[in-house]
């Protein structure tokens, strides 16, 4: 069924992400106690009596804002134009203000049905706080408590109330690939997604961390549609920060694992940091494809260059098997080759090779090049089987523990033999138990 749209929109910090993720269920919105947290607007799905729809959040709207605040509140009224119901969020405990009445002139040149969501009323001593509401003119006004629950299912009801009726989605089919684009902070994730999209989907600033919440949008590569999420950049020692940084990193690392191939994108004008190879680890050990995007091309000369494929050399020859793309996502410098290098990753992600292959190549490799022997025991390769793909993963049974060379050994002729250009690999050693132990 195709899903109806519901925005959440208000002034800063009158609880828009925390009523988000009460409708949710889920804490899917960064929430902190101060406003200018939510930037983007950020999609997340909902559920309520049997009906689905799709929820909105908003940054804080405000009228003749400059530089980054003026982008949120552009990202807020362009949610306003794609949704199908507004809820607007008003803080009952301060009253009207000026901006509210602001909001209200926007939302009636919507022309969009108009839901009023008095919060922070969390007794029902502060309900006459939330009646004083009918001043703005928008009809009957719902006291709800986004931190307690409470109001929150009346406001539901009388949300389905106003939903358009639901109708059969003509385009439902194959799910997008989903693709997430991670890296450091300030790396131009925003404006790769951006030129992407062909809009303006995502804030971009030149201060590091603007993005805090993931960003998806169906986006299309070269003919080819894909589910795009702008994540946070990550940060060094992340876990060790605090307030929305640290949920903000929470929520990228969660998207690389929901991803199916990540674009690891790399500041190419810069020298190369300790950051951006933690950063291709993390995908790896998440078991994810994986593209390099080295983006910012148009700000390297001759000697950049020479520099970076040195460093290259140095640091990133480990992930060698990764398609690389050099881009600028300013200009759209072969933004459009990245869609055939996320196919050849994810084509190499999924990729299987039959039991009698894998023991044909193993039989010829044991035999050019077995085990060395330690404390008097050569090691035998039993058997092997590709226990899965996604990423490729081979049990390889064994009469004896092989030493960690030795399987990574295995993992690079494995990657000579059959490709699995894109992909991490996995190689799990299963020694045979000695008799007589369980």
């Amino acid at each position: 069924m195709a899903k109806p749209v519901v925005a959440v929109v208000g002034r800063p910090n009158v609880g828009k992400s925390m009523l988000v993720n009460r409708i949710t269920g889920r804490k899917d919105a960064v929430v902190q106690d101060k406003p200018g947290v939510t930037r983007d607007r950020v999609s997340h799905d909902a559920e309520w009596s049997g009906r689905e729809f799709v929820v909105v959040d908003t940054g804080g709207w405000a009228p003749d804002e400059k530089g980054l605040a003026a982008q949120i509140a552009e990202q807020a009224e362009l949610a306003v134009a794609a949704a199908d119901v507004v809820l607007l969020v008003v803080d009952a405990t301060v009253g009207i203000q000026d901006i509210d009445e602001a909001v209200v002139r926007m939302l009636r040149s919507a022309k969009k049905p108009v839901l009023l969501a008095a919060n922070k009323v969390d007794d029902q001593r502060q309900e006459a706080d939330a009646y004083a509401l009918w001043n703005l003119g928008l009809g009957e006004p719902y006291p709800v408590s986004a931190m307690h629950g409470r109001g929150t299912g009346d406001l539901l009801d009388a949300l389905l109330a106003v939903l358009p009726p639901e109708t059969e989605d003509e385009d439902e089919g194959e799910h997008p690939r989903r693709v997430a684009l991670v890296g450091r902070p300030n790396v131009g994730k925003s404006s790769l997604l951006n030129k992407l999209a062909g809009a303006e989907r995502s804030v971009v600033d030149n201060v590091a961390g603007t993005t805090v919440d993931p960003v998806d949008e169906l986006v299309d590569i070269a003919g080819t549609e894909y589910l795009v999420v702008d994540t946070a950049g990550i940060r060094r020692r992340y876990k060790e920060s605090s307030g929305h940084e640290f949920y903000a990193a929470l929520r990228t690392q969660t998207a690389i694992e929901r991803a199916e191939v990540c674009v690891v994108v790399v500041d190419a004008s810069e020298p190369l940091a300790d950051q951006d190879i933690k950063i291709l680890n993390e995908v790896v050990d998440a078991g994810r494809a994986m593209v390099i995007a080295y983006n910012k091309w148009d700000l390297t000369d001759a000697e950049r260059r020479f520099y970076l494929n040195r460093e290259i050399e140095l640091d990133v020859q480990a992930f060698a098997w990764a398609p690389t793309v050099n881009i600028s996502a300013l200009t759209g410098r072969n933004v459009d080759k990245l869609s055939r290098a996320i196919e050849t990753a994810l084509a190499g992600w999924e990729q299987r090779i039959s039991t009698g292959q894998l023991n044909s190549f193993l039989g010829r490799l044991t035999a050019a090049h077995p085990h060395p022997v330690r404390g008097g025991k050569q090691p035998r390769i039993l058997f092997g089987t590709q226990a899965q793909n996604c990423p490729p993963t081979f049990a390889i049974f064994t009469s004896g523990k092989m030493d960690p060379q030795y399987v990574r050994f295995i993992e690079r002729r494995l990657r000579e033999e059959f490709g699995f250009e894109g992909t991490p690999v996995k190689v799990e050693i299963r020694p045979r138990e000695k008799r007589g132990k369980k």
